[in-house]
């Protein structure tokens, strides 16, 4: 499963419509949230991953014992898995979490008291999908998650390019584009500030991430 089919398919589209009950949001604003939550978070875990055999290392065991993947047959769970998802993010951003709700919420439109616990919902499904891709590929121990996740992320960027021009698929390209060309080390700086804030040409002259949420949001 690529990273497009968990967003658009079947467990993105149930998590999306339980969010869209719990908190009066628009499931096309929760997809939308989702087509860049899960790059960042994958992004963040790599980064750790590869900075810290420790990190890798505690990565693959919480993979292993509580992201195995069963999550996305039965996406149900979010909702129950709420206050583990918030703990994720938390060890995942760390000090800049408040600054990455900040950024999602101004660029979604989610408000800044509902975007914490949507991306509280949506974590538990993006490690989930981590985890079975880890089964899938054999990777083992942590030493191999970050070219796993490196793959993860390639995959999805080479899959938005390739398939037609349509909203999500022009996030996704965005979003990933701006984390390998940008690459300064820093995720947040690479996918939040080259693409939601618009920085480079191409994002200006689409109007950024807020340009190709409009083209969803509005239905066009």
């Amino acid at each position: 499963m690529s990273l497009i089919d968990l967003i658009t398919g079947n467990a993105g589209n149930q998590v999306a419509t339980q969010a869209e009950n719990k908190f009066g949001i628009s499931k096309n604003q929760i997809i939308a949230l989702l087509a860049v939550a899960s790059p960042l978070v994958i992004s963040y875990l790599r980064k750790k991953s590869q900075e810290d055999p420790n990190e890798a290392e505690a990565l693959n065991n919480a993979l292993d014992k509580d992201h195995d993947g069963s999550i996305l047959d039965n996406p149900s769970q979010v909702e129950a898995r709420q206050q583990e998802g918030g703990s994720i993010l938390d060890h995942i951003f760390g000090g800049q979490k408040a600054t990455v709700e900040n950024q999602l919420s101004q660029n979604t439109g989610i408000s800044m008291d509902k975007i914490g616990p949507v991306l509280a919902m949506l974590a538990p499904l993006i490690m989930g999908y981590i985890g079975k891709e880890k089964q899938s590929s054999g990777v083992n121990s942590g030493g191999g998650l970050g070219d796993l996740l490196g793959g993860i992320l390639g995959g999805a960027q080479n899959q938005a390019q390739a398939e037609p021009s349509n909203p999500l698929n022009d996030i996704l390209d965005s979003v990933l584009g701006g984390s390998q060309a940008n690459n300064s080390g820093n995720p947040l700086n690479d996918i939040l500030g080259s693409v939601l804030g618009g920085s480079n040409q191409q994002q200006q002259s689409q109007g950024g991430l807020g340009g190709l949420l409009g083209s969803i949001l509005g239905g066009k």
